[in-house]
């Protein structure tokens, strides 16, 4: 059922992550590897087995979950790289990528607040047979 609403907060972080990937093409951590880049590659692929697992609510709670986690890791590292990135011309948005994180692991969380709120509907049903 895709058509549920915690599908699109899913979505959205999706979006948050695929957002990231396009605006951290310049950004550095490790000289050489790409650790932001292989992330949200990663997120995206969580994201979307976790929209497409809609039968299994369990698994959605815990790819959102796992998802979190690793949203939580970037804004580690991106606050990392920013408070060891020089100002200057160069980078007049400096600061936009920890944003997308951050709006990831709220969107998740309230994917896991709709999810759990389900699970308890049925939960109910199945008691009333």
């Amino acid at each position: 059922m895709l058509q549920r609403i915690q599908t699109i907060w899913m979505l959205l972080a999706v979006l948050c992550a695929v957002a990231l990937f396009v605006t951290s093409q310049d950004v550095e951590i490790v000289s050489g590897f790409p650790v932001l880049n292989i992330a949200t590659v990663i997120l995206i692929l969580i994201g979307g087995l976790g929209i497409f697992s809609y039968n299994n609510r369990k698994r959605q709670i815990l790819l959102n979950t796992i998802g979190m986690l690793i949203n939580a890791l970037l804004i580690g590292l991106l606050s990392f790289w920013l408070l060891n990135l020089s100002g200057g011309i160069s980078f007049p948005e400096k600061g936009i990528e920890l944003i997308f994180p951050i709006l990831a692991i709220i969107c998740l969380l309230i994917a896991n607040v709709f999810i759990r709120k389900d699970e308890k509907l049925v939960k109910s049903v199945d008691r009333l047979r």
